[in-house]
């Protein structure tokens, strides 16, 4: 790849070099399409990936204002809500986004729209707003602004709306998320595994981060990278209680069973959240499509916004990502490789075929 040439296309929002690259921005962690309307970073911040694998192999996110993992939705009434949405709030509108004003826009009824938006996106169009102005508050408290100014540039009536939401939404308070994890403490370890190595980070509420990677060097970069300011420390005492979830997860890697009880300390979305629950429920050596989950949570059409909140998982095998293939039984993609996705299935078969011999 010609990085001059992809950085020239970035500058220019090129969409029709949307297919050939993808661009993260290393103090945010996102990546995103060329053609991403979003504020351009400085050259000296990004990264370029040819694939959404290698991109979020690298630990960064998918933006969710371009949305480069997922292909355009098709009914284009939703497509026109949701761009509204978007627009909105990008350009800080102190408009109110309600359903009808959506209705409006999309020339569609707000009942059809309402059940339209979810079957598509996997969210109703108020959850979407809330979900778009989550991240822009990422966004301004990633850049340095004020808790206070943060909250309204996102869209936010007042602070205390914020710290309401902020346990779902950031995991932390915003004023901790603003500091990347400042008064946060993170215990971790790293163990070895046939897959390579795993680190697993904890707070005091459960597990932050489970990472599988070629070296250690990398796993802990995407770990100060997710929370630059919080203390981390790693753990090499055989006594410490983070190590029985280490074990706990390494027999899992090894296929020699999992555990649904280790507690999970994850900011993510109620949907987010949904679709992770369900993974929880794949029995171990088995495997579901993304249309299953879709239709198991109950948006039999939301198969795209499924396959973004499982891309999203930061607990790998924790939440099975892993078990969850193509509707042609093919592998898909695998945050951690998809060689891994395809050793983890294997022996997990292989020791459910024993069990049952």
């Amino acid at each position: 790849m010609n990085e001059a040439i992809a950085w020239e296309s970035v500058l220019q929002r090129d969409a029709s070099a949307d297919e050939r690259f993808f661009y993260g921005v290393t103090t945010t962690g996102i990546y995103c399409r060329p053609s991403c309307p979003s504020r351009k970073p400085k050259r000296d911040n990004v990264a370029f990936f040819s694939s959404i694998e290698a991109a979020e192999r690298a630990g960064f996110r998918a933006c969710q204002r371009c949305r480069p993992n997922r292909a355009k939705a098709p009914n284009s009434a939703v497509e026109t809500a949701r761009s509204y949405i978007d627009r909105h709030i990008s350009d800080l509108s102190d408009e109110r986004i309600t359903l009808e004003r959506l209705s409006e826009q999309s020339g569609m009824s707000p009942y059809h729209l309402q059940r339209k938006f979810k079957e598509t996106v996997g969210l109703t169009p108020a959850q979407y707003v809330r979900a778009r102005k989550s991240e822009r508050l990422k966004d301004e408290l990633k850049r340095g602004e004020t808790v206070s100014r943060a909250s309204f540039g996102a869209g936010y009536g007042s602070s205390s709306r914020v710290y309401e939401d902020a346990p779902t939404r950031l995991g932390m308070t915003p004023a901790t998320y603003k500091s990347g994890g400042s008064g946060a403490h993170i215990d971790y370890i790293i163990a070895k595994t046939s897959l390579g190595s795993l680190l697993v980070g904890a707070t005091n509420r459960g597990v932050c981060a489970v990472t599988l990677g070629d070296n250690a060097d990398v796993l802990e970069a995407a770990l100060e990278r997710e929370y630059p300011a919080a203390s981390r420390k790693r753990l090499t005492e055989p006594w410490s209680a983070l190590r029985n979830w280490v074990e706990a997860v390494v027999a899992t890697v090894e296929g020699a069973g999992s555990r649904t009880d280790i507690p999970i300390d994850v900011q993510a979305s109620a949907f987010q959240w949904k679709v992770w629950r369900e993974l929880q429920k794949i029995p171990f050596g088995e495997t579901r499509s993304y249309s299953d989950i879709a239709n198991a949570i109950g948006s039999p059409r939301s198969v795209r916004a499924v396959a973004s909140a499982i891309a999203n998982n930061r607990v790998a095998v924790v939440i099975p990502c892993h078990r969850v293939v193509r509707q042609s039984g093919s592998l898909g993609g695998y945050r951690w490789g998809v060689e891994r996705k395809r050793k983890l299935l294997a022996k997990e078969r292989a020791t459910r075929g024993e069990s049952t011999s």
